[in-house]
């Protein structure tokens, strides 16, 4: 295998091996090869009488504003966090509708709500759970792999060793059935010095990669969103789950504020014990979970996680994440992080990136899976272990709507959601939590996350386990559809309770006399704000708790925007906003208002602007 400088010369490598009729498949989210990527889908723009059928997940496209101030906010970070990262064409052509009629693209994921409306990739999905998309990729006939690996030595000659690194979680299966003769394919990498070396069953021995595009002039910044702030609403659901996790258990926690919340009371329980249980007594958090955790961890916990977000890191520097298993404290399949993730990562001791191995999907996600060892033996590694995921919406009966719309819209996809809910259940002592916003806004209408019924399931309720909101824990597993209602009424918010009561016993799942009881009937946000607002004065809570790439102004900025989209559209709190910025001098967020380019608003549509920012700023 001798490396090769130019994509060009890597493609033609491909077509001379494999063939006009490419069957591409790409690996979820950052592993992508873009620049070999990019160079199939050219030569198949240029040469109509080649096919590209590409299959992926996670296609990552750098966020769009969604307008005006979204777009003075956007424009100067995109240089500082996108700069380097080459877009895919194919994703361009996507949005564009100009995508050729000899190329494909099907994706089992996508990425959040960025391609709501787009036609030809919701007809394109393909709804797949993770452990089955390796069986799905076989199925479709797959003869190319392209991916981003890490060698082994960053400075210098090539190694004996690349690391699969950010995505070994269906590759390392491809390559094992490969070496097995089980199928065939051509396994073309790209190599990146940007992407951290990383062990376990990434690490794959140099003559399994066929063909290697390795030139400096290819290596291109990852892709890195920044940290979003995290609301009052995701600390207050972190505080109740973090009392839920056993010392000693195995943690499976998601990617976003929720998960970096989780992260942050972990640490904060660990570190402060006192502190953690005066913050959870003032959220009542025993009234729906009495007998809750909040000790220091001794023997520390286990990680188990498909994908390794950066709130793992933070708990393995505070001595929390310290369980072994096969030598290891963290197991995972895939990784992608804020600039400040990637930083850590590389930063890490040679003895603590030892401690995390990046092993295949379905090792992670199926407890039955025999080819990554024993089902007894993950067993008895996984004790106690808690699964955390997020969802959009859950019914009163206990049914999850996470990937998309009830009509049929798909805002992201299955993933792994459900082979851990699954796994939750089928291990003794484990639990599956849900975590829900109780409510959503947008344009100034508040509406219930927590509903009767829904047209689009994502859990089914014959799965219910936990679910957790900012108002508390919802204990499902093994109730009656009664005992259920009741417990997901508690955790709504207050404002949709009576409603959602009726409903229940207009339809003969209550009984009459039920009444919510006086400990949840203050479920509001602005009761929960108070309780939180000391935590937040004394800097026990903050709304970038894993830390930020953003300036001190722009962490501001986020967040008055966040409020900006959740309230301006109805008369009234556009009006409100207005009249508070009226009553805000200017100068008092000069800082902000230069960033946006407000500081001297030169037209009547930027005054209004700046008011409205001025607004947001001195509501939060």
């Amino acid at each position: 295998m001798k490396p090769c400088s130019s994509p060009d010369t890597v493609v033609d490598e491909i077509i001379e091996r494999v063939g006009k009729h490419i069957v591409l498949g790409l690996p979820l989210g950052l592993g992508k090869a873009n620049h070999l990527v990019n160079a199939l889908y050219q030569r198949a723009c240029i040469d109509t009488s080649l096919t590209l059928n590409i299959y992926t997940a996670l296609t990552l496209e750098p966020p769009t504003a969604p307008n005006e101030l979204g777009r003075r906010f956007l424009e100067p970070l995109q240089e500082r966090f996108f700069a380097g990262y080459p877009r895919l064409e194919y994703a361009q052509a996507l949005k564009d509708n100009s995508l050729p009629s000899n190329i494909s693209v099907t994706e089992f994921f996508l990425q959040p709500a960025a391609w709501i409306g787009c036609n030809s990739v919701q007809q394109n999905y393909t709804s797949v759970n993770y452990t089955h998309a390796l069986d799905y990729l076989i199925s479709a006939g797959v003869n190319v792999i392209t991916q981003q690996v890490a060698p082994e030595h960053s400075h210098g000659a090539l190694g004996e060793h690349y690391s699969l690194s950010s995505n070994p979680d269906i590759s390392v299966d491809l390559l094992d059935k490969r070496s097995r003769g089980k199928i065939d394919f051509v396994m073309a990498a790209q190599v990146n010095r940007q992407l951290p070396f990383l062990g376990g069953a990434a690490v794959r021995d140099s003559s399994e990669l066929d063909l290697v595009l390795d030139d400096p002039a290819y290596d291109f910044a990852l892709f890195m969103p920044p940290h979003q702030p995290v609301s009052n609403a995701d600390h207050a659901i972190a505080l109740h789950c973090t009392r839920l996790i056993p010392d000693g258990g195995t943690l499976q926690i998601g990617i976003g504020s929720i998960g970096n919340a989780i992260a942050a009371a972990l640490v904060l329980r660990h570190n402060s014990p006192q502190a953690f249980k005066q913050l959870t007594d003032q959220l009542q958090c025993s009234a729906s979970w009495p007998n809750g955790e909040s000790e220091p961890f001794k023997q520390g916990l286990y990680g188990l996680s498909e994908m390794l977000v950066e709130g793992f890191i933070e708990l393995l520097e505070a001595g929390i994440l310290k369980r072994t298993v096969n030598g290891y404290c963290l197991h995972a399949g895939f990784f992608m992080g804020s600039p400040l993730f990637y930083r850590q990562l590389q930063a890490l001791p040679q003895n603590k990136r030892d401690q995390i191995a990046m092993m295949p999907v379905n090792y992670i996600n199926d407890v039955h899976d025999h080819a990554h060892g024993s089902e007894q033996d993950k067993r008895q590694a996984r004790q106690h272990a808690r699964f955390i995921n997020c969802a959009m919406k859950a019914t009163t009966d206990g049914a999850v709507t996470s990937d998309g719309l009830e009509n049929g819209q798909v805002i992201s996809g299955v993933g792994g959601q459900y082979d851990f809910v699954a796994q939750a259940h089928t291990l003794q002592n484990a639990r599956s939590i849900i975590t829900v916003r109780a409510t959503r806004k947008r344009a100034g209408k508040v509406s219930s996350n927590i509903v009767s019924q829904y047209g689009h399931t994502t859990i089914p309720r014959h799965l219910r386990d936990i679910v957790a909101t900012e108002y508390g824990v919802a204990d499902l597993r093994g109730k009656s559809d009664a005992e259920v209602i009741a417990a997901m009424i508690e955790i709504a918010d207050s404002r949709f309770q009576e409603q959602l009561v009726s409903e229940a016993k207009a339809w003969g799942k209550l009984p009459q006399s039920y009444q919510v009881p006086a400990a949840f009937c203050r479920n509001t946000p602005e009761h929960l704000n108070g309780l939180l607002a000391g935590a937040f004065k004394e800097n026990t809570l903050k709304h970038f708790p894993l830390g930020s790439d953003f300036t001190d102004t722009e962490q501001r900025l986020s967040r008055a925007l966040n409020l900006l989209s959740e309230t301006v559209g109805t008369n009234k709190a556009t009006v409100n906003l207005l009249r508070l910025g009226l009553t805000t001098h200017p100068k008092n967020h000069l800082d902000e208002l230069t960033r946006m380019e407000l500081a001297a608003p030169s037209k009547p549509t930027e005054k209004l602007y700046q008011l409205l920012l001025l607004g947001a700023l001195r509501s939060l």
